[in-house]
């Protein structure tokens, strides 16, 4: 049994959620001798993993939150923990050179088949389109100013205090300022009340950055950001409890065999495995000669979880788990109604298929 492959690219707030297509429009001509080379794919997993990283500050004056402004939840000790947000599992297909094909064609036959950029076959016969792929919008986000800006708001007394006690008791007194300055101007008994709306809403906001930096230096300050991982796992059979990364606090998303952080484990359940069709006697059918081949995947359901709660759980289909089969070239250049059919690129299944109906004739 080959080892599941599981790779990371780690990336602050930008991960990509899809695999990026191009396609390219091949036609069977004398130039190829009729003939068009083809790659059926490796069914692989993009784990997706937004993890959250926070920061906690103990603020200078933590001692006096208390005494001064009359708060106990306070942050006493810096520290830094990471957890995870979401994860999502898309899979996708990566072309298998083992599995390369040779479609062959009689001369005179003008059938077309649409490849992506590795050679895997999305249709014959049928113009596909690819979808963009998406990426994760920016999600980083800061709870608090940085404790750095307080010396803009520092009063003299501040400065000028011996002790610690001293200058947590000037801070305080600032903050209670402040806040007599704005009930003042929104009640509109301020000695100076400003011109208009649009200048009060300045003055206030100011008056609110100035007592939020004091605050944080009694009660500490919170930073969250977050940070995308993308994870690729190439399913080889089912497996229960794989580790595939681990969670640090101190250096947040690690490999799996980096025991400082905590596991984050993927079961993966083979619900069905792919079979060959059989005909109407339950004999497996033959391939034809010279077949378009295709994947009939079997069916697994994938769930990851992390600290004893599941973060993600869906049902894929995986090449790796099913068979080959073909269809019949001659199909495709039929001069009346030739064939058609799309591929699933994740796979290399079928997606679609059917007969182009023939045009009507002219009066």
């Amino acid at each position: 049994m080959n080892k599941s492959v599981i790779t990371l690219a780690l990336s602050a707030l930008v991960a990509m959620a899809g695999q990026a297509q191009q396609t390219q429009k091949l036609t069977a001509s004398k130039l190829n001798d009729y003939g068009l080379i083809y790659t059926l794919p490796t069914t692989h997993l993009s784990i997706d993993v937004a993890a959250v990283k926070t920061v906690k500050k103990a603020g200078p004056f933590y001692k006096y939150a208390k005494k001064y402004l009359g708060v106990d939840n306070v942050i006493i000790a810096d520290s830094q923990t990471w957890g995870i947000e979401s994860i999502t599992v898309t899979p996708f297909g990566v072309a298998d050179k083992e599995n390369e094909f040779l479609m062959t064609f009689k001369a005179g036959a003008a059938p077309y088949v649409i490849v992506d950029r590795e050679g895997m076959p999305l249709a014959i016969n049928k113009e596909v389109t690819v979808a963009e792929p998406k990426k994760r919008e920016d999600a980083s986000r800061a709870t608090a100013d940085s404790q750095a800006d307080a010396v803009n708001v520092f009063s003299e007394d501040m400065v000028a205090g011996e002790s610690t006690m001293k200058r947590a008791e000037a801070a305080a007194s600032k903050i209670f300022e402040l806040r007599e300055t704005r009930n003042d101007l929104v009640s509109g008994n301020a000695d100076k009340m400003p011109p208009d709306g649009a200048s009060l809403k300045l003055m206030l906001d100011e008056l609110n950055r100035q007592e939020r930096i004091l605050t944080a230096m009694f009660v500490g300050t919170t930073t969250t950001e977050i940070v995308a991982a993308q994870f690729d796992y190439v399913p080889a059979d089912a497996v229960s409890q794989e580790v595939i990364f681990r969670v640090s606090d101190y250096d947040g998303i690690v490999d799996r065999n980096d025991l400082g952080g905590d596991p984050v484990y993927l079961t993966l359940t083979v619900d069905q495995r792919g079979e060959l069709p059989v005909d109407e006697k339950g004999e497996v059918k033959r391939v034809p000669k010279d077949a378009v081949m295709y994947c009939i995947p079997g069916k697994a359901t994938v769930s990851i979880s992390y600290k004893g709660k599941q973060y993600a759980k869906r049902s894929v289909q995986v090449s790796q788990l099913g068979v080959q089969f073909g269809l019949n070239p001659k199909a495709f250049v039929d001069k009346k109604s030739p064939a058609y059919v799309e591929f699933y690129p994740e796979t290399g299944a079928i997606k679609d298929y059917g007969v182009t109906a023939p045009e009507e004739p002219q009066q």
